[in-house]
């Protein structure tokens, strides 16, 4: 199933993806999507509502974050190789865990506000995993029945906030609206191996991250294990799994960063695509 939410930013309701691939409204049964809609026995009863009989949502309906009731929002950095090249880093030995605040959500195809101040703010492509059920301490071998789906993130981050001011990652990633998620919650049984999903980002038409998930240094089962070794996870968390190369910091033969006006297009494969355009803090 592919789960989402519509309707003004803080008013959204819960709709549902029909197999046409047509979005429609499913808040006559379910008014907003929660936490406790992610365990394995509530999606198995909403597979028994046929969707394809609901109403059909308007034409330039806004859509927003499709996860509902996130508790926290925990990003691993550098589990790419080539990204951590192009970063000057070295691929890490164990996963680079931040957080980011709740407060950076917003819908994928809101804008996204570059901060009072802002010098170089960047764009990544990522894959994200949905907690459905609570997972604390768990191994790799029992990780993967804790995830109820996966969602495309753009972990937007100004990398003078980031690594210049005092070097604490998270004060470049916090920013309002650095964190579009969606369309959609596409549900484990529709994706057949989330290690094998490309992944891209365009600005301004221009591909500059093309990328699969076979990559990723950690897996997704070392990480919901490895995470929950350190906090317990609890349905609706997302886990973002971290970006290939081609971010602004690593183009050559100079970095080039996000302004007024650009346009950010990405997609993960059957998960979606976004589109964001970036506007000026007030």
């Amino acid at each position: 199933m592919k789960l989402l939410r519509f309707g003004p930013a803080g008013q959204e309701r819960a709709g549902i993806l029909g197999s046409d691939g047509v979005a429609r409204d499913i808040s006559m049964l379910v008014p907003d999507w929660r936490a406790a809609h992610l365990a394995p026995a509530a999606l198995d009863a909403l597979r028994a509502v046929d969707v394809d009989r609901l109403p059909r949502l308007p034409e330039g309906t806004r859509w927003g974050c499709p996860v509902p009731e996130i508790g926290k929002i925990v990003c691993v950095g550098l589990n790419y190789a080539d990204h951590a090249r192009e970063s000057g880093m070295q691929p890490p030995k164990e996963p680079v865990l931040f957080l980011k605040p709740t407060s950076s959500l917003s819908g994928p195809n809101d804008p996204v506000t570059i901060p009072r101040g802002a010098l170089k703010t960047d764009w990544e492509v990522e894959l994200g995993v949905v907690i459905g059920s609570k997972a604390s301490y768990v191994s790799q071998a029992d990780a993967l029945s804790h995830v109820a789906g996966y969602v495309l993130v753009n972990d937007v981050s100004e990398r003078a906030f980031q690594l210049e001011r005092g070097g604490q990652w998270d004060k470049g990633k916090a920013a309002d609206t650095f964190t579009p998620v969606g369309p959609w919650l596409v549900t484990v049984d529709e994706v057949a191996d989330p290690q094998q999903l490309s992944l891209w980002l365009e600005v301004n038409g221009k591909r500059v991250q093309d990328g699969t998930t076979s990559n990723l240094i950690f897996g997704i089962a070392e990480l919901v294990s490895y995470i929950s070794g350190f906090m317990t996870l609890h349905p609706g968390d997302i886990i973002s799994t971290g970006t290939p190369a081609g971010v602004g910091l690593g183009q050559k033969p100079e970095p080039w960063y996000l302004k007024a006006g650009d346009v950010m297009r990405l997609g993960i494969a059957g998960l979606g695509e976004q589109s964001q355009t970036c506007v000026a803090a007030a």
